[in-house]
């Protein structure tokens, strides 16, 4: 049989993990202690900046049942795992030295844009209001955040189309972020349950403080102004350029 001759296969993930399961060995030479299910949420959990019951149904039942394993496995990479378990949501962090000493990272610090920074402060009000009235999903639209932005341009500000322009690429950031769960184009997004435990209080009180300084005049506006007020776990991202 010739190689013309031979179909492309494709194999879900699904049918990977019934094919593996109960297995610890995978691959000619895996030397790995982990199930194939154990695999898969380590690697999610690495790669996503949080998971959910919500949003990662396969994923939540094996980090609640291997807790404690794949806690075991982030520390080994110096990373700290974060568990909410009221509002069921799952995230990394690095891990801090008891001595102050850094460790090697994998994961690399984002600074928040300040159009950024503003969706953030939004959402996490949105969010507790609509969950003190009931509701039980919590939803908002596209132009509402981007009015919102809209109201913090000071009034020395006239480049209107560049401002809109950042605050847009502002919100698809957010929803690649997995805080606004919807695709980026959409004109409404449900705003997730992980906005509370990933922007606690006093993260929130501290941007909330770096943005009326920079709009009360204090500050000059420039396209390229951030918030310095890192959280550990939100827009951090893997990078394997990441300083050692």
């Amino acid at each position: 049989m010739s190689i013309d001759d031979v179909e492309d296969i494709e194999v879900s993930e699904e049918e990977l993990v019934d094919e593996y399961v109960g297995s610890v060995s995978l691959f000619e030479g895996d030397e790995g202690g982990l199930e194939m299910a154990q695999r898969q949420t380590l690697v999610t959990l690495l790669k996503q900046r949080f998971i959910s019951a919500r949003t990662h149904p396969r994923d939540w039942p094996v980090l609640i049942e291997h807790e404690r394993l794949l806690r075991g496995r982030l520390n080994d990479l110096f990373l700290d795992l974060m568990i909410d378990r009221d509002r069921e949501v799952a995230w990394k962090r690095q891990a801090v030295s008891e001595s102050g000493a850094r460790f090697p990272t994998l994961l690399h610090d984002t600074a928040w844009s300040r159009e950024e920074t503003l969706v953030l402060v939004h959402l996490r009000d949105r969010y507790r209001a609509g969950r003190a009235a009931g509701d039980t999903r919590v939803f908002i639209d596209r132009e509402d955040v981007v009015d919102h932005i809209a109201s913090f341009r000071p009034t020395h500000a006239t480049d209107e189309s560049g401002d809109e322009k950042r605050a847009r690429a502002a919100l698809a950031s957010v929803v690649k972020s997995g805080l606004l769960i919807g695709a980026v184009g959409d004109e409404r997004y449900e705003i997730s349950e992980a906005i509370e435990p990933l922007l606690p209080l006093d993260l929130l009180a501290e941007l909330l403080s770096a943005l009326r300084q920079a709009n009360s005049g204090e500050a000059t506006y420039e396209t390229d102004d951030s918030v310095d007020a890192d959280e550990p776990g939100l827009f951090d991202e893997s990078d394997e350029e990441a300083d050692a």
